[in-house]
C-alpha cells in the first residue's frame, strides 16, 4: 500500500476513533503522523512536525485563558443574570433572550462550547421553573451558542480562519461568521415559533426577576469587561493578533489580581486544543504524501458540479454528529476545497461554507457537547429521555436540512 493510501487510512481511523471512543484523537494523530512520516516515509521528525499549527495553538490558548479568567471571577455570569432580568417575566421572551445572549457571548470570544457550558444549566433550570418545554429552550440556547461559533475571535472561528487562509480563502472572516449565524438563527427561530413558542408569549413567570442575581457589578467585574474590550477593539479594527492580545489581557487581569490566573490555566480546554493540534499535523502529512489529493478524489466521486455543496454539507454533518466539529471534521475537510473545485468547479467559498454550516447545525444532537449540556441541565427526570430523543432526531434531521439549505443558497 502506498504512503498516500496509508496516510489517508490513518485519517479515516482517527475519524472513526473520535466517533466511538474517548481516546484523545490529537494524541493518536500525532503518533500516527510520527510512525508514518519518520519510519515509513523516511522523513525527519522536524519535517513531520512542521505541520504543527503554531498560530492556532497560541490563539486558542490565549483566548480560552482570558475567558476562563472572566468566567472564574463571575463576570460572564453577571452579564447572564442581567440579561434574564430584561425579560421581566415574559415566558416567551426568555428563550429568545438566551439565544441572543448565547450568540453575543460566544461571538465575543469564549466560543460555542464554553458559552453553552455557562448558559445551558441556567437556561434549562429556568425552563423547568417557568414551564417552558425543555426541548424548545435547548434549541434556543444551544443554537444561540452555536451561532457565534465562527466569530473571528472565537476558538472555532480561529481554527476555520486559519484553515481557510491556507486554501486561499483569507479575508472571508465576516462572511463566514455571518453565514453561520444566520443559518442557526433561521433554523432556531423557525422551530421555536412552529413548535409552540408563540403560545409562551401569553404567559408570565413571576419568579424570574426575583431568582436571578441582582447584586451590582464589582470593581473586578468592570476591570474584566474593560480588559476584554481593550483586547477586542485592536483585534477587530486594527488587525492585532487575537492570541497575543488575549495573552496580554490575561496578564493584565492576573497582575491586577482580579482573576485567579493559575486556576484559569487549569480550566482551559486542553483536550480540544490538543485534538486540533494533533489532527492538523496528520492532515499536513497527508498533503505531503498525496493522501489529501486522494481524499479529495474520493469525495469528488460522490458529487456533481450541481450537488457539491449539498453533498459536502451532508457528509460533514453526518460525521459531525458523532465527532468533533472543530477538532476533527473541519481540519480534515476544509483542506480538500481547492481540489474539489479543480475537479468539479463551483465557488470555493460556497463549498467551504457548506462544510462549516453543515458540520455545525447538527451539534444540538445529545451526542455532541452542546446538546449533552442541555440534557444535563434538565431538572425534571421525566423530561430527560423525551428531550434526549427529540434532540437526537433534531440533530440527525439537520444533516438533511443543512444539506438542502446549503445546496439552495451556495
Amino acid at each position: 500500500m502506498s504512503l498516500a493510501w496509508l496516510s489517508l487510512a490513518s485519517l479515516v481511523a482517527v475519524m472513526i476513533v473520535s466517533c466511538f471512543t474517548t481516546i484523545n484523537v490529537g494524541v493518536l494523530a500525532l503518533a500516527l503522523a510520527w510512525i508514518l512520516g519518520v519510519y515509513i516515509g523516511s522523513m525527519s521528525l522536524n519535517e513531520v512536525l512542521s505541520g504543527f499549527p503554531v498560530q492556532i495553538f497560541l490563539t486558542l490558548a490565549g483566548v480560552t485563558l482570558l475567558f476562563a479568567q472572566a468566567t472564574l471571577n463571575g463576570t460572564l455570569d453577571k452579564i447572564t443574570h442581567a440579561a434574564v432580568r430584561v425579560c421581566q417575566g415574559n415566558t416567551g421572551f426568555i428563550p429568545v433572550m438566551f439565544f441572543v445572549l448565547g450568540a453575543v457571548i460566544a461571538s465575543l470570544g469564549p466560543g460555542n462550547v464554553a458559552t453553552a457550558a455557562m448558559l445551558a444549566p441556567m437556561a434549562m433550570a429556568v425552563a423547568g421553573r417557568a414551564a417552558i418545554p425543555p426541548f424548545l429552550m435547548a434549541i434556543m440556547v444551544g443554537n444561540g451558542a452555536q451561532s457565534g461559533a465562527l466569530s473571528p475571535v472565537a476558538p472555532t472561528g480561529v481554527i476555520v480562519t486559519s484553515l481557510m487562509e491556507k486554501i486561499g480563502l483569507g479575508g472571508y472572516e465576516l462572511q463566514t461568521y455571518l453565514a453561520n449565524l444566520v443559518a442557526h438563527a433561521v433554523i432556531a427561530f423557525a422551530a421555536y415559533f412552529l413548535l409552540g413558542g408563540l403560545r409562551l408569549f401569553r404567559n408570565r413567570y413571576v419568579g424570574g426577576e426575583k431568582e436571578v442575581d441582582s447584586t451590582p457589578l464589582t470593581t473586578a467585574h468592570w476591570i474584566t469587561l474593560a480588559t476584554i474590550a481593550a483586547v477586542l477593539i485592536p483585534v477587530l479594527f486594527f488587525g492585532a493578533n487575537v492570541g497575543m492580545a488575549a495573552f496580554t489581557g490575561a496578564v493584565v487581569l492576573a497582575a491586577l489580581k482580579v482573576a485567579d490566573h493559575e486556576q484559569a490555566i487549569r480550566k482551559m480546554p486542553w483536550i480540544p486544543i490538543l485534538m486540533v493540534s494533533g489532527v492538523s499535523v496528520l492532515v499536513a502529512l497527508l498533503e505531503k504524501t498525496g493522501g489529501l489529493e486522494l481524499f479529495t478524489t474520493i469525495l469528488a466521486r460522490f458529487a456533481t458540479p450541481g450537488t457539491l455543496t449539498g453533498v459536502i454539507a451532508f457528509v460533514t454533518g453526518v460525521i459531525s454528529v458523532y465527532s468533533s466539529t472543530s477538532a476533527v471534521v473541519l481540519p480534515a475537510f476544509l483542506p480538500t476545497v481547492p481540489g474539489l473545485i479543480a475537479r468539479l468547479g463551483g465557488d470555493a467559498f460556497g463549498v467551504a461554507s457548506s462544510m462549516n454550516i453543515g458540520a455545525h447545525l447538527v451539534d444540538m444532537s445529545p451526542l455532541s457537547t452542546t446538546g449533552a449540556m442541555c440534557i444535563a441541565g434538565i431538572s425534571d427526570p421525566a423530561q430527560v429521555r423525551p428531550t434526549y430523543n427529540k434532540l437526537l432526531a433534531w440533530g440527525l434531521s439537520m444533516t438533511v436540512i443543512g444539506a438542502i439549505g446549503c445546496w439552495i443558497f451556495f
